[in-house]
């Protein structure tokens, strides 16, 4: 598969001491070519031959556009690739950025994560047999693009040295990134919608841009050539595959979406694993660090920031600020860029950098003044924290248990028969209201809120509304809290429930209660992390049975993993219900196949509080 340096096509300048080879063609197995730029470091515009260690980026987001990420705090102004490549040439690399299987330049078929491992493998493999390589990789991305490095990882990629995983990388994407609790996660929907104008020929491009996607929001499941992405069919194809496959089988634990079955094999590479509270990674990124550390071949780092997904410049995230030291920069290091230049001097070219192994920077959010800032928004404020691990090992488990009163406190239920029933209508879902999100717009949008219906949201009809009127929310809370309490760790309910429906789901939220003040009379609902659970998945994903008649069973709702301070004379508020539309789909309770019924079906269901069934709320926290 070598391509001698010779026959590389030609180079151009793009600086006075840095040329690029675009678009040269890598065969992959199958004889698809992918696009793939090479820039090397020149002298009057011939590339020097001495090998240097790769930093290499693969992505299906154009390799020669500009990346909404790579600028700074101090400069908003992202780099393009084109320039970012040649700051790193610059700084002693071959850089070479490659477009996905079937993205932008590169050939073949595009389905979403399933080729990364084995393209992300040859192209590798392709890179250490240029004569101008050192035979050390870097691999870096965020998103899709740490995605494509855990897959290629999982693998043991040759070459390999040292990985910046960035806001991705699924470690099970059942479980985080495209299902979550057996729920499908509907920005997958959205996600493909876009991306399917992208590359497109004009008229396609037109006829899916054309389409009113928040009508077809209205009318899912969607199915084969009912869709926003029908004129697309490869997108709608794959959407669909991953829409309807809801049980954990054979398809999810492909190269690509199931790095969790690679552990053990694992290479012993140098890694940063980075995300943050309101984004949609959070497992995935916990799972892949607590997965992988230990090992001091393998030194692992984890950040963990307030943002959404990727945004780590910026201290505003839905409706809440949470203080000038949410950034990155000028905190966890002067920012991203030098980071990742540290990283990588350290561990391709053995310069001696600061040593971050084992490293955990956790933002704990939460330490502001509940007042209004000036620019109107929520000051919840917050702080970088330091740990030696995740969980963090100074968090003791705190359980609140729910009450039929609907009370949230230490002690376990004394009831022998306590239970709420409410009406679940797949019909009249509970809105999504912010969250740990990304890539929903213009239907939904990440960050925190509080918990009342808007305009802005999808879904809402009455404005001003809080989610806990609902009579399908069922809120259980504590006593106003005589200290601080940091909730730092996993974030899990275990629900007894019954339902008269073949299917249905039960959802869980974790919210931060201020109490009224005189920039909100009504007090603040702020939502901190949630989860769904379906629950035909009760005897294991991989078991689906429908809800025999009269049963009682025990679920457990994974929230996401938080670190939040709940300051005293707060509330620590937990809402029930059993839907979040648009962030997952809607169960229509029929037990129908997943993602292909077209009936409905309104759900009566019930949560027991009882003394042998206890529904219990398990964080894990430090006390002030």
């Amino acid at each position: 598969m070598t391509i001698p340096a010779n026959e590389l096509p030609s180079a151009t300048s793009v600086a006075d001491d840095v040329v690029v080879h675009r678009n040269v063609m890598i065969a992959m197995r199958d004889g698809v070519h992918l696009a793939t730029d090479i820039y090397r470091p020149a002298v009057n515009g011939v590339p020097i031959e001495t090998p240097l260690p790769v930093i290499f980026e693969r992505t299906p987001y154009d390799k020669s556009g500009t990346p909404r990420t790579e600028f700074t705090f101090a400069d908003p102004r992202p780099l393009s690739r084109p320039e970012y490549a040649i700051r790193l040439v610059r700084k002693g690399y071959i850089v070479i950025w490659q477009d996905c299987r079937g993205r932008y330049e590169s050939e073949g078929h595009f389905t979403k994560y399933l080729s990364e491992g084995e393209d992300g493998f040859d192209s590798m493999a392709w890179i250490v047999g240029q004569p101008w390589t050192n035979g050390k990789i870097g691999t870096q991305g965020m998103s899709y693009n740490a995605h494509t490095q855990m897959a290629l990882a999982s693998l043991n990629a040759p070459g390999l040295a040292a990985m910046v995983v960035d806001s991705g990388g699924f470690a099970n994407a059942y479980t985080c990134g495209i299902r979550q609790g057996g729920a499908f996660e509907l920005k997958q929907a959205t996600w493909a919608y876009h991306r399917a104008r992208e590359g497109a020929d004009d008229r396609t491009a037109a006829a899916v841009g054309a389409e009113n996607l928040a009508d077809w929001f209205a009318m899912m499941p969607w199915s084969k050539g009912r869709s926003p992405v029908r004129w697309n069919p490869e997108y709608e194809d794959y959407l669909l595959e991953q829409w309807q496959a809801g049980t954990f089988d054979d398809f999810w634990k492909k190269v690509g979406i199931y790095a969790e079955g690679y552990y053990d094999t694992f290479p012993k590479v140098p890694i940063t694993f980075m995300s943050s509270w309101y984004d949609v990674y959070v497992p995935t990124t916990l799972e892949n660090f607590t997965a992988l550390k230990g090992d001091p071949d393998r030194p692992v780092t984890l950040v963990m920031g307030p943002w959404t997904h990727g945004n780590r410049t910026r201290t505003v995230f839905g409706d809440v600020d949470f203080g000038p030291e949410a950034v990155f920069d000028g905190h966890v290091d002067a920012d991203w860029f030098t980071y990742r230049e540290n990283f990588f001097a350290r561990h391709l070219k053995g310069e001696t950098t600061e040593d971050r192994a084992g490293q955990v920077h956790l933002f704990l959010m939460g330490t502001g003044s509940g007042q209004k800032t000036e620019r109107g928004n929520l000051d919840h404020g917050g702080r970088w924290i330091t740990s030696t691990d995740w969980p963090v090992p100074e968090a003791q488990p705190l359980n609140l248990y729910l009450h039929e009163n609907m009370t949230l406190d230490h002690s376990a239920p004394e009831q022998t028969d306590a239970s709420i029933t409410y009406d679940f209508d797949p019909a009249n879902p509970v809105p999504t209201i912010g969250g740990a999100l990304t890539s929903g717009e213009p239907i939904f949008t990440g960050g925190g809120f509080d918990q009342r219906e808007a305009e802005a949201f999808y879904g809402c009809t009455r404005p001003g509304m809080p989610l806990s009127a609902r009579p399908d929310v069922l809120s259980f809370e504590t006593a106003p809290l005589a200290e601080d309490v940091a909730v730092i760790g996993p974030v899990e309910v275990d629900l007894w429930a019954s339902t008269d429906a073949l299917d249905t789901d039960f959802t869980a939220k974790l919210v931060d209660v201020y109490p009224p003040s005189e920039d909100y009379p009504r007090g603040y609902a702020l939502n901190i992390s949630d989860g769904i659970f379906r629950v035909r998945y009760r005897h294991g994903f991989d078991k689906p049975e429908l809800v025999g008649e009269g049963e009682v069973f025990k679920i457990t709702i994974k929230a996401f993993a938080t670190a939040n301070l709940f300051k005293k004379g707060n509330r620590i508020r937990l809402d029930i219900s059993s839907s979040n539309f648009p962030k997952f789909d809607v169960n229509p309770n029929t037990g129908e196949p997943e993602g292909k019924g077209r009936g409905r079906k309104v759900a009566r269901n019930s949560v027991h509080m009882r003394r042998d069934r206890p529904s219990v709320l398990r964080l894990h926290a430090i006390k002030s």
